[in-house]
């Protein structure tokens, strides 16, 4: 038992600071989008999808160096892979990102909170401690991005705050989720040195 518990908790963390860094680029994101008003909605798109495209690579990479580890690994990398080519879209053509910017928005942010939902549960199964913060985050990051989705009109005309509170959402959880892997590695290494 002991050694399948080493075996699944073994390598997918030894890059968990990945989810760290992207959580700290949301809450960059966040920040950036409350101080900023919208001013120049074509410099908002610039800026998302720069954000998507980097976090869809860290992920990508995440994903594929811990799919022999971890469970729900093909999540993460589908994720990685809308998050590039959403970040791409966007940079090729500002002005439909303009236009449809709540929709992607609120997409990325439902995704995301089902990737998180997902995740805070396998950790429960591992169990990890407050695993619950992580889920009331993700559910969290759920309902802002369906209010994104719900009425782009609405959401348009407050996508400043929604995007922010989203943003905000997944950050939060995506710090977390690093966090807790890191407890996880260091949980492996007690076990490793206790079985020597």
């Amino acid at each position: 038992m002991k050694d399948s518990i080493l075996k699944t908790i073994n390598s997918a963390i030894k890059h968990w600071f990945i989810p760290l860094i992207v959580g700290i680029l949301f809450l960059i994101l966040s920040f950036y989008v409350w101080v900023q008003p919208i001013g120049s909605y074509i410099a908002l798109a610039v800026i998302f999808s720069i954000s998507f495209l980097l976090s869809g690579i860290a992920e990508i990479i995440f994903s594929l160096s811990n799919k022999s580890e971890m469970d729900n690994w093909a999540w993460t990398l589908a994720f990685g892979i809308i998050n590039v080519l959403i970040g791409i879209l966007l940079m090729a053509n500002p002005a439909l990102s303009m236009v449809t910017l709540a929709l992607y928005v609120g997409f990325i942010i439902v995704f995301r909170s089902i990737s998180g939902i997902s995740a805070s549960i396998e950790l429960k199964n591992y169990g990890v401690g407050n695993w619950g913060w992580m889920m009331f985050w993700s559910i969290l990051g759920l309902i802002f991005g369906f209010i994104l989705l719900w009425n782009p009109l609405f959401a348009g005309l407050t996508l400043v705050a929604w995007t922010a509170l989203g943003f905000l959402a997944m950050g939060i959880f995506s710090i977390s989720f690093a966090l807790k892997l890191k407890s996880l590695k260091n949980l492996k290494n007690d076990l490793s040195s206790r079985s020597e």
